[in-house]
Formats: structure tokens, sequence, C-alpha cells
């Protein structure tokens, strides 16, 4: 059977107010678009900080959301320098937005991306999201050709079960960009964050069932060292 919606058998002013009433829906269904610059203020903060203490150049930039935010690098890479340019909440489309300006001056050799979570909890889809994706990609090799950018997939959690099929299809897309780019890589952080029951595992979430707690870091440090040697 054809997918396709025929307007046959309807009258001509109740197809028409039928194809509105279907767009009108359509459209309500789609997330409204964020303010581009609610995140101003934030990057001004990193630009200030970078002008009173220059953070060393050529080594290691992590970018993306409260995941990189609430990661104590420091900690969990105590053999490498590594600089964090996480701002909490943000989406894809922030980290390709403000690329340029808190990834590429620091001319870092390996750029480790996490994004996605928060874009697809709110409703954005994934072809949006690995849109996105390539865009970031392109502001970063356009300045740092020989850069490389480990990208850490869109994790499960407790809070987002329900829309994982659609973070697999975001990190399907995405993957698949990856699998036909040089200088880019991927990790895959889904299988080990679930039981045995399939889901996601307690133990690696904080109460709110979004955040991770010290096992989900210890767990993500053991699959993105291997790519940052």
């Amino acid at each position: 059977m054809s997918g396709r919606f025929s307007l046959r058998g309807f009258p001509r002013t109740a197809g028409i107010a039928l194809l509105i009433s279907t767009a009108v829906a359509a459209h309500a269904q789609q997330p409204a678009a964020p303010d581009p610059d609610r995140w101003e203020a934030t990057i001004k903060k990193f630009e200030e900080q970078d002008r009173t203490s220059p953070p060393p150049k050529g080594e290691i930039v992590f970018i993306g959301a409260s995941s990189i935010v609430r990661w104590n690098l420091p900690e969990y890479f105590p053999d490498l320098k590594v600089i964090n340019r996480g701002f909490g909440g943000s989406e894809m489309v922030d980290a390709a937005r403000y690329a340029a300006r808190i990834v590429v001056p620091y001319s870092p050799r390996i750029v480790v991306l996490y994004e996605g979570d928060n874009d697809i909890g709110r409703g954005v889809t994934p072809d949006k999201v690995e849109g996105e994706f390539e865009r970031f990609v392109e502001v970063v090799r356009d300045a740092l050709p020989q850069a490389r950018i480990v990208v850490i997939a869109v994790k499960p959690s407790l809070l987002r079960w329900a829309v994982y099929d659609n973070m697999k299809k975001a990190n399907a897309l995405m993957r698949a960009y990856i699998d036909t780019h040089k200088g880019l890589e991927y990790v895959e952080v889904g299988p080990p964050m679930l039981g045995t029951d399939g889901k996601p595992r307690p133990e690696l979430f904080v109460p709110d069932g979004l955040h991770m707690t010290a096992e989900g870091y210890k767990l993500w440090t053991a699959l993105l060292r291997p790519h940052l040697n």
C-alpha cells in the first residue's frame, strides 16, 4: 500500500481544510528552535578565562553537554593535558556554532565531542542532529585539518530511555559519516551501559536518572582512553 496521502473522494473545501490541519499538526510536533544566543555569556566567560590564563595548545579539548561538564578530566586523565569546554544543556547545533571560539583557538590534536542527548530529549530528529554534527566537523576541519575528532555516542539513560531508539538512529547516522571520513573516530558507549535486562544500569546514574556517577565516568574513561593515545 502506498504511503501517499490522497484527497480523492473529499469535497474540495474539506480537502483543503484537511491539508491545512495536517500541516499545522506536523508543524506543532516540531520542537521550537532554542535561542541561538542563550550560551553567549558562558562562551564569553571561557574566552575571558583564556585571556587571563591561556590553556595549552596542541592538546585535547572536550566539548559537549553536561556529561562533559561533570567529567573531572584531570582526575580521570591525570597523565594528559585536557581542556574542558563543556556547557551543560547544550546541543549539537551549539557545538557547531561555538567550535570556532572554544575549540579552534587551542589548536588541539584531538577533539572529543559529546552532544545529541539534549537534542533528542527535546524532540530534535536524528537527521537534524547528524546534520549539525557534520557542520561541527566542517568548522573544526577547515581550521584544523590534522586534528582528530573523537565522537562519543549518545548514551542510554534512565530518564530518556523512551527516546533511546531515536538516539540510536542519530548514532548510526553519525557513525556512517565517521566511517567514510578520515580522522574521525566513534566511541560506542551504549551496550556497555546496559544491564542483563537490556536497560540502563542504575548504578551508572545519579538520582536524576540522566547524569552519571563515578562508576559511569570510570566506564567512559576506559572506553575513550584508547582513542587518546
